[in-house]
């Protein structure tokens, strides 16, 4: 075909929403994005009509109902996944399948046979973005080239912070691996699709350990981007002649912002009279942070801003010189990307997606061994930085060039580029495997495993 023709794109986005947070505003920037690059198709829940509507009244959008009882079950199951007052995810997501099957049924109900009748370049559905649910549509892409994700999650707690599993209720992260194998049309997605895209390498690593034969159509493509903006920005002017360190997260156990905390304890009495750190976000463990800071005698250098909007965030990174965000299980870890498109030199524990981001050259990445490793080379990493002034200059330049392929504008031509990339390959029609017929070889597999 003729690659200075617009693509026909269906997008198939059950999450995609501006006005959210997390996976909803990815699934919308990729959307956003790619619509400025290809005739996109998007079908997406009908929860998110009215942000859309707001944003695209023109758009090519179509939205998906849900029957009465699936949002009463919804209701039921957002209170069922919370334990000690904190929603357990696993769990959650198990509750939740049966609301992603639902749309998962009707778009192919909806879609099947203009995809046959090749209305479509390109089906690719991009969330959910977890690693175990299946994509019935795939069954109409017989000559359609199919893209599947970047799909991420699965990453374990280290093994070095067990304490840390157990306030996260990780006892239930079981639920993951057994969805693999229950789930009807699960193993048939991943067989069947022309590319899947993972979020992180060791979802990578997962899907090639899970599925061995599709090696060459697995490819690193990271789930999140950054906005344009947060590079044009200018670093606001500083007030103090203090250090700014700052951490942006949810406050709970696995993001370990006490770490922070009692690392800048270990600091030596002149370095730590130069710091100022600010902790912006809200959760259950607030509390508990509020009294650490108290105990270690920081409550002078340590300013709590609770919630705070996305929109208002970036003043935040403006006027911080040192991000720091020990979490020890991140997926996407978007803040992190966030702070390097504003200059910051970032701290961060290697595991999950955030260690992707940072290298040598833009932060420091430290190995989560054990809670007292961790503590003590964050503890060493911001003195390092402290210290010198000069280095922590030549990492915000080197973050600042890193982070540019990451703005979503990029990214979206990538992605146009993988649609072009499939589409000059010859298409051949694929083999129509009935759904019964890798339900049962997926309980057998299972079997065999168990």
């Amino acid at each position: 075909m003729n690659m200075r023709q617009r693509l026909k794109v269906l997008l198939v986005i059950e999450q995609c929403n501006p006005e959210f947070t997390s996976v909803p505003l990815v699934g919308y920037n990729f959307f956003r994005t790619i619509a400025q690059l290809a005739d996109v198709t998007l079908v997406t829940h009908q929860r998110n009509a009215r942000a859309l509507e707001k944003t695209h009244p023109h758009a090519s959008i179509v939205y998906m109902s849900e029957h009465p009882w699936v949002s009463r079950y919804s209701r039921v199951t957002a209170k069922i996944s919370k334990i000690n007052g904190k929603v357990n995810w696993p769990l959650y997501h198990a509750l939740k399948y049966p609301i992603y099957a639902e749309f998962n049924y009707k778009v192919h109900q909806t879609f099947k046979d203009a995809i046959e009748r090749g209305e479509y370049d390109i089906v690719h559905t991009l969330t959910p973005m977890m690693p175990r649910y299946p994509v019935k549509v795939i069954q109409a892409c017989k000559s359609t080239p199919f893209v599947l994700g970047p799909v991420n999650g699965g990453v374990p707690f280290p093994k070095g912070f067990r304490e840390t599993a157990k306030k996260e209720n990780a006892r239930l992260n079981f639920l993951r691996a057994v969805g693999r194998w229950l789930i009807p049309g699960y193993r048939q997605t991943y067989q069947k699709a022309d590319r899947i895209l993972s979020g992180s390498t060791y979802t990578l690593s997962l899907l090639a350990e899970l599925f061995p034969d599709t090696a060459d159509r697995l490819e690193l493509f990271c789930e999140n981007g950054i906005d344009r903006s947060f590079l044009e920005s200018e670093p606001a002017a500083k007030s103090t002649d203090k250090i700014n360190l700052l951490f942006v997260g949810r406050l709970v156990p696995y993001k370990c912002a006490d770490i922070v905390l009692q690392a800048i304890d270990r600091l030596s009495p002149t370095l730590k009279e130069k710091v100022q750190l600010t902790i912006v976000g809200q959760g259950p463990e607030q509390t508990k942070l509020e009294s650490l800071t108290q105990e270690l005698n920081l409550s002078d250098r340590v300013c709590f801003t609770g919630w705070v909007p996305q929109s208002e965030t970036l003043d935040y990174y403006r006027q911080a010189d040192i991000f720091c965000f020990p979490s020890i299980r991140e997926f996407g870890g978007a803040v992190v990307l966030e702070a390097m498109s504003c200059g910051l030199p970032c701290i961060v524990v290697n595991h999950g997606g955030i260690g992707e981001y940072v290298s040598e050259e833009t932060g420091f990445k430290i190995d989560p061994i054990s809670r007292e490793h961790v503590t003590q080379q964050v503890a060493e990493s911001l003195a390092a930085l402290i210290e010198n002034e000069d280095r922590r200059a030549k990492m915000s330049a080197m973050a600042l060039e890193r982070v540019k392929d990451f703005v979503w504008e990029t990214k979206a031509q990538k992605m146009v580029a993988i649609y072009e990339e499939l589409l000059q390959r010859p298409k051949t029609a694929r083999s129509a495997e009935p759904v019964g017929a890798t339900w049962n070889r997926d309980v057998a597999d299972a079997s065999l495993r168990g």
